[in-house]
């Protein structure tokens, strides 16, 4: 992860892809969504989706892994030409979340994300606030996902 100072707004980067099968639905709603149309394709065909469909909570957990993955690369990828990453800290929330079309099962999504904004933060001058979004498509390029996600990011000179 780049220091605070050094990302720039405008940059984008895709995170990565995830592939939703029906098993990998079904399993995800067992857990953590469990309504019919995300665990039974009969009841999803009954339903006004039509078809099994991924839980929203899915399409925003798989974001997450990649975002992690991505920045864990970002990490290495620096460390390896003799870098320091900047630390992250906790995310102060997120904002504008839009589930805007269903993702259905064999549906693959590429994951990207844009810094839309900076703020430095007086209380934690070690600290700036880095404001992002997030989107997904699917294989269509259809937009079916997005939100806003703000994450604090350390300063170098902090």
């Amino acid at each position: 992860m780049k220091f605070f100072e050094d990302i720039e707004i405008g940059e984008s980067a895709t995170l990565g892809k995830h592939h939703f099968s029906a098993a990998d639905i079904k399993r995800f709603a067992v857990r953590f969504d469990p309504q019919p149309f995300h665990m039974d394709e009969e009841a999803a065909k009954q339903s006004h989706f039509g078809s099994l469909v991924a839980s929203g909570w899915h399409t925003a957990a798989a974001c997450m892994r990649l975002m992690i993955d991505h920045q864990n690369a970002e990490a290495a990828r620096m460390k390896t030409a003799g870098q320091t990453s900047a630390r992250t800290g906790v995310s102060p929330g997120f904002k504008n979340l839009k589930w805007i079309k269903p993702v259905y099962a064999n549906d693959t999504l590429i994951y990207r994300s844009e810094v839309i904004g900076k703020r430095e933060v007086a209380s934690r001058p070690e600290w700036g606030l880095v404001f992002s979004k997030f989107s997904a498509v699917n294989q269509k390029n259809e937009p079916v996902y997005e939100f806003e996600g703000a994450l604090f990011v350390e300063r170098r000179s902090g």
